[in-house]
């Protein structure tokens, strides 16, 4: 699953829950494994088999029901101004992930290491001066969060190929508006064509 599309998978799950029912969520999933064989957060991943159910279930409401449940996740903001575009996270587990990414100084450090340009994690350690252990660990952590992703190969001494990788985002803003966090990123080009969500919902 790309990064953008993991990070809202985080979310996704509960804000249909939230916005159309236990019982409606259970019939969606139900028809994706009867359909595709997959759960819910497997159709993350690929986003058309789950706008595909979504369709069967409420015909030509699918596209606007799947704005409103994204828009609570996320919300792509569309300025002709800027060639880059933002997102602004709207889900609280979402803020709160990136709030504790960026709150640990070592998090902080590996994200910025490879913000711009892909890494093999021995580069990542080195240049942000972790130690082995608990820079793998940490590592790991924003891999399963969808915060760094892998990109290309490089071949080492030994002639072993080792998986670079790469942020997500180009820039992250934080700040404080009526009392109420906001975060924003700005994804790489990459980051959102490579989103299954981005390319059905936003389209």
């Amino acid at each position: 699953m790309t990064g953008l599309d993991s990070l809202i998978a985080k979310s996704l799950k509960d804000i249909v829950k939230d916005n159309l029912g236990n019982a409606t969520y259970e019939r969606i999933e139900q028809r994706l494994f009867e359909r595709h064989g997959i759960g819910f957060t497997q159709a993350v991943e690929d986003f058309g088999k789950l706008d595909h159910v979504l369709r069967e279930f409420f015909g030509g409401g699918a596209a606007g029901i799947e704005r409103k449940i994204i828009d609570k996740i996320v919300i792509l903001e569309k300025s002709k101004r800027e060639e880059k575009k933002w997102i602004t996270l709207e889900d609280s587990r979402l803020i709160e992930l990136m709030l504790k990414s960026l709150g640990d100084e070592d998090k902080k450090n590996i994200i910025n290491a490879v913000i711009g340009e892909p890494k093999i994690i021995s580069d990542i350690l080195e240049i942000s001066k972790i130690p082995q252990t608990s820079g793998y660990r940490k590592i790991n952590s924003l891999i399963d969060d969808g915060i760094l992703i892998p990109e290309g190969f490089v071949t080492i001494h030994d002639g072993k190929r080792v998986t670079k990788y790469r942020s997500i985002f180009e820039n992250i803003v934080i700040s404080l508006e009526k009392n109420k966090i906001v975060v924003k990123v700005q994804p790489t080009q990459a980051s959102l064509k490579e989103s299954h969500v981005m390319q059905i919902v936003c389209s």
